[in-house]
């Protein structure tokens, strides 16, 4: 494998929550201050997932005291702790750019009524258990050579002393012709 591949391996998430685009999330996000942690949950709806691997992130919009706000998560990231679903929206596109113009009620998608809300999370990578190492001894069993392959040996090496012998002459000869 790649080195920059499996160092981004090390880096991915073992589960990652399954991301629709139109649905409404908590993300519960690490935030540090000072020596302190707390924890800060950001509800809205997904307007858009990009990327792939570990540079994966999804933006989430919410309307916070009459004023947009958009916060962008890198799905894999050890800081976002975890992301809760809401409510299943229906959504036709894959980015909702449109809703940054609207406000009020317009300013949310409809909900699929139909939809059970489940946290399904989809399995990234599987923990694998490190067993020790066993060192395998492979016994080699020699068989006795037959004529046949003795004398295709020798004929082998007749043939690589002749082209040796060439090049040598060829090489002798260029450098006689560079030093004239």
């Amino acid at each position: 494998m790649d080195i920059i591949k499996s160092i981004e391996h090390e880096q991915l998430k073992n589960k990652i929550p399954e991301l629709k685009v139109g649905n409404t999330v908590k993300v519960y996000q690490r935030i540090k201050e000072g020596n302190r942690e707390r924890v800060q949950v950001f509800e809205g709806i997904i307007i858009k997932k990009q990327g792939g691997g570990v540079n994966a992130t999804f933006t989430v919009r919410k309307i916070a005291y009459g004023v947009g706000v958009e916060k962008t998560f890198m799905v894999h990231s050890p800081m976002v702790e975890k992301v809760e679903l809401v409510r299943v929206g229906k959504a036709r596109r894959a980015k909702l750019f449109y809703l940054r113009d609207r406000i009020g009620k317009s300013a949310k998608t409809k909900e699929n009524t139909g939809a059970v809300i489940e946290d399904k999370e989809i399995l990234v990578k599987e923990e694998i258990a490190e067993e020790p190492a066993v060192e395998e001894t492979v016994e080699t069993v020699e068989e006795p050579v037959t004529e046949e392959v003795a004398e295709t040996v020798e004929e082998v090496k007749e043939e690589v002393k002749e082209v040796a012998e060439e090049t040598a002459e060829t090489a002798e000869e260029d450098t006689d012709k560079a030093s004239e």
